[in-house]
């Protein structure tokens, strides 16, 4: 493995490690449940406790990691089936809302950076044997909190935004629930938004929500989560 001492400055070492054990964690070689030692990784990737330290507190605030009393931190399980369904009703809750008040708004520089990002979701997907669910759901994250931000109550925001909705709905099911089907969609939320049509860029949102939700329950009606292949020690990176 490729050490990660010696890199400058010291938040670049800890975000290196953040995104590193994020990784894993998304990706499921470090499974769910399975004891994070921090001393174990701190010498598998030739850093001081210290970086591993803060990177287990970043990811437990972002729901990705439990702390437990004299034990240490371990990878949270996966969302089941009732988890997910109580997401959806707070999307379906908070996401109509906030494109309705978005496209009320008409905010053109937000507008832009919208229409910017579906461009870079749509260039994901040009080549289908090609897509990464990693960058796709990256890119799902950041449209939806684009719309968030339009929309101009940041108290919404920042609540939807502490759900991680999009980080443990791809850990569920990475593989299958992120595809072309989501930037269509985006592209059908995104033609009313501008035009300043309310009514439709809210129709549109609803049937996004609800198609996403029955992409991922057909996952769970069809297979186990999938796992990458793990061979013993969590710390093994």
């Amino acid at each position: 493995m490729t050490s990660l001492q010696g890199m400058a400055p010291r938040q670049e070492l800890a975000d290196e490690v953040h995104a590193l054990l994020r990784g894993h964690i998304m990706r499921g070689t470090i499974p769910p449940g399975v004891r994070i030692n921090i001393e174990d990784v701190a010498r598998q990737l030739n850093v001081s406790p210290t970086p591993v330290r803060e990177t287990l507190a970043r990811l437990e605030s972002e729901g990705l990691v439990d702390r437990q009393p004299r034990r240490g931190y371990r990878a949270t399980e996966l969302l089941d089936r009732d988890d997910v369904r109580d997401l959806y009703e707070l999307r379906m809750l908070l996401e109509p809302h906030a494109v309705e008040a978005a496209a009320n708004r008409a905010d053109a520089p937000l507008l832009q950076l919208i229409r910017e990002e579906l461009e870079r979701g749509r260039e994901l997907t040009r080549d289908t044997s090609t897509i990464s669910p990693a960058e796709l759901s990256a890119h799902d994250e950041r449209f939806h909190d684009l719309i968030f931000q339009a929309a101009g109550n940041e108290l919404i925001r920042q609540s939807y935004a502490r759900t991680h909705c999009h980080l443990h709905i791809f850990r569920l099911a990475y593989s299958d629930s992120y595809d072309d089907h989501t930037i269509l969609e985006h592209g059908q939320i995104l033609a009313p938004l501008v035009a300043g049509d309310a009514e439709a860029a809210t129709e549109a949102m609803r049937r996004h929500v609800l198609s996403s939700e029955a992409r991922v329950m057909r996952y769970f009606d069809s297979q186990e989560p999938k796992k990458a292949a793990w061979h013993g020690n969590p710390a093994t990176l």
